[in-house]
């Protein structure tokens, strides 16, 4: 099979458009569109949503460089450690803008290659080193169109390129149909805390009387209390740097920049939890929270901790809604201070008993998504190198709710 595939360079597969240069002027928190950059990159490739930190543009807008869902577009500036040279799919039409940091890479022609296809050869480690090494800049590496069109490739033909790229895309459907329903869990989760704990109509809440206290008029019977009073912090253990972390292991290690899986390591875990024994991952300086309930390693600035006395789903409601409120800022010591209103017990333990078969739900999915990750990880190199026939490859399956 592989023999039927030529050698070509990249630039006779594609061209490359430069962004254009918005003006800084009409950058905002609110606006008609918004302006992309290298940040909105997977560092693996794939397109990240900035929701929070979305860049806004308020002013007139060059129509030929409003983006359209499917484009492909390729980071051209190292803007954070390993972003240049990744691709990413635009998710929806008229929203996006092509800054000029960005290149939108479009197929020579439907001849001689399909655009999804290109997408994951551009993520393929060898094209990735090659943009790499061709970069230039000292601190912050750039490249151009020109350099990437140098970039030695080896390709089948269109009707293969789809399989290939039909293949891939089916794994990162699923995986991001996994994401979608966590999202939606875990914001089931968080309204139910509100509603009974933040806005007190909790079940029964019409036969309970309201009183004073320091945070004001709250239901008879509950208490204000810090919440060093409620958690018990967990030595961190062996702390990973991302160096030390390898794409395929045994013990997932987790990353304080989103409280998500950073990679894994094939050592013995720095903490053994387990779905009857939740641990709490708090990122110190990013306010992420994540509950782990299988055996875990971290890495910097990751603080873990479990519930003290009262159920952990519970006080993860607790602490996460102190975060999203933005009561606390910033460093774990702070939050120990902070003051909360801890609910009677048997409703504590009345809402985690609700949560927890979300809970479980949601760890199901994380760990179905974890196995998607590492077999697509895997049959990326060896389907672009053409190591494999793909005529005999099975689909994915999708995890059973």
């Amino acid at each position: 099979m592989r023999s039927s595939w030529r050698e070509c360079a990249l630039g006779d597969l594609a061209r490359i458009k430069h962004g254009y240069a918005f003006k800084g002027e009409f950058f905002g928190s609110t606006g008609t569109h918004v302006v992309l950059t290298p940040g909105n990159f997977h560092e693996a490739g794939g397109f990240k949503e900035k929701a929070e930190k979305a860049k806004w543009y308020s002013g007139p807008v060059p129509e030929d460089y409003v983006l359209d869902a499917g484009d492909l577009i390729v980071a051209m500036t190292e803007q954070g450690e390993g972003l240049l040279g990744s691709s990413a799919l635009v998710p929806r039409p008229g929203f996006y803008l092509h800054n000029q940091r960005l290149g939108l890479v479009t197929p020579s022609s439907a001849a001689v290659a399909d655009r999804r296809f290109l997408y994951y050869l551009f993520n393929s480690r060898s094209v990735r080193q090659q943009i790499r090494a061709s970069a230039n800049g000292a601190k912050i590496r750039h490249t151009s169109p020109a350099r990437i069109y140098e970039v030695k490739v080896r390709v089948p033909d269109t009707a293969t390129q789809r399989r290939i790229a039909s293949i891939l895309a089916d794994y990162d459907d699923l995986i991001e149909n996994n994401t979608r329903r966590i999202a939606i869990l875990e914001e089931m989760a968080r309204r139910i805390y509100e509603e009974w704990f933040v806005s007190y109509r909790f079940p029964g809440h019409e036969r309970v009387r309201m009183v004073k206290s320091e945070l004001g008029l709250v239901p008879e019977g509950w208490r204000v209390v810090e919440v060093q009073k409620v958690v018990r912090r967990l030595p961190a253990g062996t702390v990973y740097k991302q160096a030390d972390v390898v794409e395929a292991g045994s013990v997932p290690v987790v990353d304080q920049s989103s409280a998500e899986l950073l990679g894994f390591h094939s050592n013995e875990p720095a903490h053994r939890a387990t779905p009857g024994s939740p641990v709490v991952i708090f990122g110190d300086h990013t306010c992420k929270m994540q509950l782990m309930v299988v055996p875990f390693s971290l890495g910097p600035n990751t603080v873990p901790f479990v519930a003290e006395r009262l159920p952990v789903h519970y006080v993860y409601g607790l602490v996460r809604g102190l975060v999203s409120t933005h009561e606390y800022k910033r460093h774990w010591s702070d939050l120990m201070k902070k003051k909360v209103l801890v609910s009677a017990d048997d409703l504590a333990e009345s809402y985690a008993t609700l949560v927890q078969p979300m809970a479980e739900l949601i760890e199901c999915l994380r760990q179905a998504t974890r196995n998607l990750c590492a077999t697509r990880d895997l049959l990326l190199p060896k389907l672009i190198s053409g190591d494999l026939d793909v005529s005999a490859l099975p689909e994915p399956e999708a995890v059973a709710a």
